[in-house]
């Protein structure tokens, strides 16, 4: 044991050092991309990552102007709100199925669930557009929605399954002998267990659905159901690019996740190290 401590201390520096290189690498960019907002058009190229010799917020200023960008902000969020919620209570109550009840065909349904984190959702984009078109959900929000909860749930199940098989049997016994149901056992005593669980499964999920191109790209047409990231590829002109407003679009659109992170962080972080110290 004392050799063991000793070689921890010993590394421990360079696991500093290491760390830092991440976290400054991760940093540098948001911080680059956030002062890049306040630069002039000109000086973008110029000077792209030195400190600005003008401070300015020309591109925040155009971005109130442009009215539009108020509903693709709503759109993006109604649709990862929505997205996220569905696939917590879906996943959760598939997850308590299949780590607690014992039935023919388990075993098929929980490495069915797995295969949607092996193939990928794009594959099927052709034949997903089919389907909107025929049940009327194309050019609607709806269809991203149905599209990131399919995407999400396979994930879901596979961490939550192993998180709820870790609660003690106990607990669901004890419970039934007061008189709980089913239901109230799920909500009262394995959900509040399962909040570092659901943190990380919400946090992995958020990031690919806000941030998400190709879907609104194939799916959405009316301007008034784009989200933000497919607006935002449409600043780029042919001739004549605004850079400063295209920056300040992404500080703007990247703070949600930044906030959601701090918000979840320390619940995600309990619930990364709670998986680890099982595996």
């Amino acid at each position: 044991m004392t050799e063991i401590k000793k070689t921890s201390i010993a590394t421990r520096p360079f696991l500093y050092i290491i760390l830092s290189i991440y976290a400054v690498s991760i940093f540098y960019p948001i911080f680059l991309m956030f002062l890049t907002s306040l630069k002039e058009n000109k000086e973008i190229f110029t000077n792209p990552y030195g400190l600005p010799h003008v401070f300015t917020l020309d591109g925040y200023i155009k971005l109130l102007k442009i009215s539009n960008y108020g509903i693709y902000f709503r759109n993006s969020i109604i649709v990862t709100v929505v997205s996220i919620s569905l696939i917590l209570v879906i996943s959760s109550l598939a997850a308590y199925v299949l780590a607690k009840y014992r039935f023919s065909g388990k075993r098929f349904i929980y490495f069915y669930f797995i295969a949607g984190l092996i193939i990928p959702i794009k594959l099927g984009t052709i034949g997903l557009l089919q389907i909107m078109i025929r049940i009327h959900l194309f050019d609607n929000i709806m269809s991203l929605i149905i599209i990131y909860i399919a995407m999400g749930i396979p994930f879901g199940v596979f961490i939550l399954t192993d998180f709820i098989r870790m609660v003690p049997e106990e607990l669901s016994n004890s419970a039934r002998i007061d008189g709980c149901s089913e239901p109230k056992i799920f909500y009262k005593i394995v959900v509040p267990l399962l909040r570092p669980a659901l943190s990380a499964v919400a946090i992995i999920n958020f990031i690919p659905i806000w941030n998400d191109f190709w879907f609104p790209l194939v799916f959405i047409r009316s301007d008034n159901m784009k989200t933000v990231p497919l607006a935002t590829a449409l600043l780029y002109g042919q001739y004549e690019t605004n850079f400063g407003l295209i920056f300040a679009v992404l500080s703007m659109a990247s703070l949600p996740v930044i906030v959601f992170y701090l918000i979840l962080s320390r619940q995600f972080i309990s619930g990364l190290t709670s998986g680890a110290l099982k595996g």
